[in-house]
């Protein structure tokens, strides 16, 4: 199989991402530095390294929920000494990563796996998978206001896709929304608000389509069930 497929499945990223760590030579096929994505690779013969590591590949696909809590990245390693979601799950055996970003300071649900396909679906704006955010504003929210963040607000120059927003409540001198989106681009919700001049004092990801966080504590996760990973497969697919 591809080399880029190859490290995906071994729960480097997705294709798209591990194309990077190719690219930059930090992959090597029996001792021999490989930047060709083309290359193909015997998993039951061939000695594959990473970054001087051996890669051990399973043919076994694990998946995972996380309820993310605020203060921590959502990467494998953060070169800036930052915890991240990999502090949480030390006891998962065998190599996971997480599927997609939330940002440092925003919580809920994230996915964890060694499904590089999976998580390339799962990520694609092409997909238009709904995800839902749970999101508390200082003050109040106007109905034109509403308005055009359903819209879709430009966010760097592009229009963002239309999205489903309502109030759940407001109390005192803070609003609480859902917002359904099925682009996720970066700080994407945040963006949004800011666009309308208002701050941001909670936000969380409540759902992926109908796989939701509930159940679990922040910081706690658990593994998929088989119906949940059935879901997500044919969930991919449809997008």
């Amino acid at each position: 199989m591809r080399i880029n497929k190859y490290l995906a499945l071994a729960g480097f990223g997705s294709r798209r991402s591990v194309e990077q760590i190719i690219k930059d030579n930090r992959v090597m096929v029996n001792n021999k530095i490989v930047n060709d994505l083309a290359t193909d690779i015997d998993h039951q013969n061939d000695v594959v390294l990473v970054d001087g590591k051996k890669v051990e590949f399973d043919e076994n696909y694990k998946y995972y929920i996380l309820n993310k809590p605020k203060g921590y990245v959502t990467t494998v390693s953060d070169d800036k000494g930052r915890k991240t979601v990999m502090d949480l799950v030390k006891d998962i055996k065998g190599r996971v990563f997480p599927v997609g970003r939330l940002d440092y300071n925003t919580e809920g649900l994230l996915i964890l796996t060694n499904d590089g396909d999976m998580a390339q679906r799962l990520m694609s704006p092409l997909s238009e998978i709904e995800k839902t955010y749970i999101c508390v504003i200082k003050g109040t929210i106007s109905e034109s206001e509403l308005a055009v963040l359903r819209a879709g607000v430009v966010i760097d120059g592009i229009r963002l896709k239309k999205c489903k927003i309502k109030v759940l409540q407001v109390k005192e001198d803070r609003t609480r929304l859902e917002i359904k989106i099925h682009e996720g681009k970066n700080r994407q919700i945040r963006k949004m608000m800011e666009y309308i001049g208002k701050e941001i004092v909670l936000l969380k990801r409540v759902a992926i389509g109908d796989l939701r966080v509930g159940g679990l504590n922040r910081g706690e996760y658990r593994e998929l069930k088989e119906r949940e990973v059935s879901y997500l497969v044919a969930l991919c697919q449809l997008g």
